[in-house]
């Protein structure tokens, strides 16, 4: 089509259906809301060191209020060495220098506030940083009164401390190896669910969680709007009444390491942390706040208590199921994506919580490969094809949806071609462990290019300049080779773009509730390349009279073209074209026409 059609003066459905989650004229502000997450270090540097800061995002928010996003989730800007890139952190009331100073941080709540934008930071009390004052003090000595704020345990029972397997534990880090490490002063390990410098806190000592709220309040009282909690979930393990921890299951015979996952995923007292929490923090505040817990592992029936609003712990959850489907077990053993898979994913969670509870909705963010490149087909023919076409399906869906920095110029993975290009820790640690067992290298590099977190923490290309417009120094990461072609400033003003089609994605929430809270129907389950389903909200116009929206929407998730005629006759002469990702054509041709081409989505109006 010639232009987009225009969302700006069509009847509105104004309140819930009854049992439809958030009630009758009742729906939370950040139902009908986007998230757009930051990554600090890649995403604008004011100052030519080539890390991105907090004067550089300020200098960026006419991006991001030209997006039309209503709320900023920023990823760590604590005090940090930087071991994890900031989720280790030293000082929770401190902002490290490399990304500025406090007032910095205060500079930017204000532009965002002035724009009509939310604050959300990020909120990594799992773990601190080895270096935070905290374990710095509970390792200086096993009587230390703070030698509880952490998990110290001896080695087995019959076993020397510092001998293999003497663990207190067999449980496998999220970076690789144990997931204990022996204090040779004390003789005791401190557990670390991820990197040896980011030590466990134990929540189970009161004194702990004290802590965390007093400067969950502090920072609310500074002006932050709310957080996004890393790995919330972990943070109750189960604990025998002896104190002691059990062994993971089904442990690697090459390691002897095991997940471990059941010991400390959704642990025993997860619900009364977070309901603690909430009454502790957030109760009686009248700012309209957001909490999102990211939760690995958690299932449909977790996600329903957990965002229950009679349970009061979290707002939505960040879940992991449909990311989960294309590696066999290991994200380092990747698969093609099976299209039925997450169908039925989606359809699940669209299902299990229509009446109660919420979801994020999610293709990319600070660990995930560019979903351009990682789903769709970043190839010169399709590369912006696919990427409206996976922004409109996953906007569509019911939930809040998060766009991560660069998804919306169809950013793609990196070209790694050497191990010394890549800054992670989580994939240099991968790399070095199969050395180590003898793997061969090019195959193993192979693996990690596809899936490295790297790939999404490029620096985010603003313009064909040299550093993309992100810094005027040497980036602490290379800059994607593409950006010549794929970057802002070409898409500004092209009403074709991706960024164009983003901007009416994020309208289109705004401007129509059925989108925001109307149930979902999917349509062709068994379909191996087109995705559809129904939007359905029934309702009250603005002046009370009974009034009801339905959308279709119909995608091709394939570089090959499908004929709708037979196969799903309604999308075929639809009422309306609410939008659509095909472009040069007249709505009218648009709505007759039974062939989708590659890629193409189209949100249709049926009555």
């Amino acid at each position: 089509m010639s232009a987009p059609p225009s969302t700006s003066a069509r009847p509105r459905v104004v309140t819930a259906p009854d049992g439809a989650g958030p009630g009758p004229g009742a729906a939370p502000w950040w139902t009908s809301a986007v998230v757009y997450q930051v990554y600090p270090r890649s995403f604008a540097d004011s100052d030519g060191d080539g890390v991105g800061d907090l004067r550089g995002i300020t200098s960026r928010l006419d991006h991001l209020a030209d997006l039309g996003v209503d709320v900023v989730w920023l990823s760590p800007v604590y005090a940090s060495p930087q071991d994890d890139n900031g989720y280790d952190i030293s000082d929770y009331r401190a902002v490290d220098p490399a990304f500025g100073t406090l007032e910095d941080l205060d500079a930017l709540t204000e532009g965002l506030h002035a724009r009509g934008m939310k604050l959300v930071m990020d909120l990594v009390v799992n773990h601190t940083s080895d270096e935070h004052p905290w374990f710095v003090e509970s390792r200086s000595s096993p009587s230390s009164a703070k030698r509880d704020w952490y998990w110290w345990r001896g080695p087995r029972e019959g076993m020397p401390a510092g001998a293999p397997g003497a663990e207190p534990t067999n449980w496998r880090s999220h970076f690789s190896g144990p997931t204990w490490t022996l204090d040779e002063a004390s003789g005791e390990y401190y557990l670390h669910l991820f990197a040896r410098k980011q030590p466990d806190l134990n929540w189970e000592n009161p004194q702990v969680r004290a802590a965390v709220h007093d400067m969950m309040r502090w920072w609310l009282d500074r002006g932050v709007d709310g957080f996004r909690m890393d790995v919330i979930n972990m943070i109750s393990k189960h604990v025998a009444e002896d104190g002691s921890l059990a062994d993971g299951r089904d442990a690697d015979p090459r390691t002897g390491l095991a997940g471990g996952g059941e010991q400390y995923l959704c642990g025993p007292r997860i619900h009364d942390y977070l309901a603690e929490m909430h009454a502790e923090v957030f109760a009686g505040r009248p700012e309209a706040l957001l909490t999102v817990g990211e939760m690995p592992g958690v299932t449909v029936a977790d996600a329903q208590r957990f965002t229950d609003p009679q349970s009061a712990e979290v707002d939505m959850v960040f879940q992991f199921e449909h990311v989960d489907l294309d590696h066999d077990g290991s994200k380092w053993r990747p698969v093609p994506l099976d299209l039925l898979a997450l169908k039925a994913s989606f359809g699940r969670w669209q299902a299990g919580l229509a009446e109660r509870g919420w979801n994020s909705l999610y293709w990319n963010n600070h660990d995930q490969p560019r979903i351009v490149s990682r789903w769709g087909d970043d190839s010169p023919e399709h590369r912006a094809a696919s990427a409206r076409c996976l922004a409109t399906l996953l906007h569509l869906h019911r939930g809040t949806p998060y766009v991560y920095q660069g998804e919306e110029l169809a950013m793609a993975n990196f070209p790694w071609r050497s191990a010394g290009e890549l800054r992670d820790i989580e994939s240099l640690n991968h790399l070095a462990e199969e050395a180590g067992h003898g793997a061969d290298p090019e195959e193993v590099l192979a693996r990690v290019a596809v899936s490295s977190r790297d790939n999404a923490r490029t620096p985010v290309q603003w313009d064909a300049s040299a550093s993309a417009g992100f810094t005027t120094g040497e980036p602490w990461i290379a800059v994607n080779p593409d950006h010549g072609e794929w970057n802002a400033e070409a898409q500004r003003a092209d009403p074709t773009s991706v960024l164009a089609h983003y901007r009416r994605l994020v309208a289109l929430r705004h401007e129509w509730p059925v989108v925001a809270l109307g149930d979902f129907r999917m349509l062709l389950p068994e379909h191996e390349q087109v995705y559809a389903f129904t939007r359905r909200l029934e309702g009250a116009d603005a002046d009370g009279r009974p009034a009801s929206d339905e959308l279709l929407v119909v995608a091709n998730v394939g570089g090959t073209p499908v004929d709708l005629a037979d196969l799903l006759p309604e999308a075929v002469g639809a009422a309306e074209l609410v939008l659509g990702t095909a472009h040069g054509r007249d709505e009218a041709d648009v709505l007759a026409d039974p062939v989708l081409a590659p890629w193409e989505a189209r949100v249709l109006r049926t009555a």
